[in-house]
């Protein structure tokens, strides 16, 4: 193991933040069954995730995967169930807060292995931007994992704008995660929800934050794509062409979409060497991050096995392992 290598996408809801939320916001459903075996059944609003594993909420059991994977660090983010955004936005609020708190007990009982994101109600930007400040300046979160959308609302939409300027000034870490993707209706059958919805849903996300403006309004914010960016790397040069030939592309984006896009950030969670020596080549390495998805099924936990198997040079390698991450975490 790296001694700092630091995984920068996964997910925790440990119990007892589960048991303040049931008696805060009852309404929100949220449910957790567990066993004495590896997984248990998580329900948000009657829908239930089946196979939900130990390592969701068992920091021990935790603790023993990530040692094995190699990871000597995680950052943490709420499930991407619980966000809420679809709750009305004070008790979006009160959810946010909580396991806010939630992550940063555990990030100060365990400095040495853990760090954190906060979740913010997008349904309402400016309490979205009050909850930042507070979780960063209070709880120590570095950052905030948010949707790829808000119910429907693309993150181009000027309303987001005071998230935006807030997470900007505090140099916040975003990561951007799908929620709720799009053309579910055609994606029922073979998983194809996640295999190919996912990583859907953060390319419209990203197109959106290119074309709407945001990466050229608000240039320092440091957003980090799931999944290896989903289909943005692969289709970005189209991006660029179309901008040229399209007025539509220029209603909002003023300058050509190639600076914004190379402000964009993203995990390494492609499972698979070739399709992670592509990005590398394509973004270069410094703006590439180890990711895992823990603890969910699709997530990948042969990452540094992964990485070490590229082409890149001993200093790309501890980047991609840690310090390009911390190097952009807020500074205290």
């Amino acid at each position: 193991m790296t001694s700092q290598t630091l995984d920068i996408h996964a997910h925790i809801i440990e119990t007892d933040t589960l048991a303040e939320l049931q008696r805060a916001v009852p309404d929100c459903g949220l449910e957790l069954h567990t066993t004495d075996g590896e997984y248990g059944t998580l329900v948000i609003s009657g829908a239930p995730y089946h196979n939900f594993p130990r390592g969701g909420w068992d920091v021990t059991r935790r603790l023993a995967d990530i040692d094995k994977a190699g990871f000597a660090r995680q950052l943490l983010a709420v499930v991407p169930q619980t966000v809420l955004y679809d709750k009305p936005a004070q008790a979006a609020l009160t959810a946010a807060r909580i396991q806010n708190a939630g992550i940063a007990r555990r990030v100060r009982a365990m400095p040495d292995r853990f760090m954190g994101l906060a979740t913010v109600p997008m349904q309402a930007p400016d309490l979205a931007a009050a909850e930042l400040r507070r979780a960063m300046t209070e709880e120590g979160l570095v950052g905030a994992m948010i949707g790829s959308h808000v119910e429907g609302k693309n993150l181009d939409d000027p309303t987001l704008d005071p998230f935006w300027a807030e997470a900007e000034a505090r140099g916040a870490f975003l990561l951007l995660h799908p929620v709720k993707i799009a053309g579910m209706d055609r994606q029922k059958s073979f998983y194809l929800n996640n295999f190919v919805g996912n990583p859907l849903d953060t390319t419209i996300a990203a197109a959106c934050l290119v074309f709407g403006g945001v990466l050229e309004r608000f240039p320092g914010l440091k957003i980090v794509l799931s999944h290896g960016g989903g289909f943005t790397p692969y289709q970005a040069a189209r991006w660029v062409h179309g901008w040229a030939e399209r007025a539509e592309a220029k209603v909002r984006l003023k300058g050509e979409p190639g600076p914004s896009i190379d402000r964009l950030l993203f995990d390494t969670i492609l499972h698979g060497p070739h399709q992670l020596q592509f990005l590398v080549d394509w973004a270069g390495a410094d703006r590439v991050m180890l990711g895992s998805d823990y603890p969910f099924d699709m997530g990948q936990y042969d990452a540094v096995e992964v990485i070490d198997s590229l082409r890149l040079t001993a200093a790309q390698r501890e980047g991609v392992l840690h310090a390009f991450a911390d190097a952009r975490m807020p500074k205290a």
